[in-house]
């Protein structure tokens, strides 16, 4: 099993996130919503993009929707 790289929001880039994930493994954002903590889990499957959320898929087929999906939700760091 890949091993699993798990992350405070902003602790990484975008462009670290993207690193890990285009080497085959996962990264799992703790966020917190609503008074709850909840796992994000971004992924790549060699085409696309995935961002697992408690509520929804997000896939991104571009690298360059996925590094706007990290910086929108808060989950890459500020450049």
């Amino acid at each position: 099993m890949t091993e699993v790289l798990r992350i405070e929001p902003g602790e990484l880039s975008a462009d670290e996130i993207i690193a890990v994930l285009n080497e085959g493994r996962r990264v799992v954002v703790d966020v917190e919503v609503a008074g709850g903590s909840h796992e994000i889990v971004l992924r790549y499957d060699g085409e696309t993009y995935h961002c697992d959320t408690p509520t929804n898929l997000h896939r991104h087929a571009e690298e360059a929707e996925m590094r706007g999906c990290l910086d929108r939700m808060g989950y890459a760091a500020d450049d």
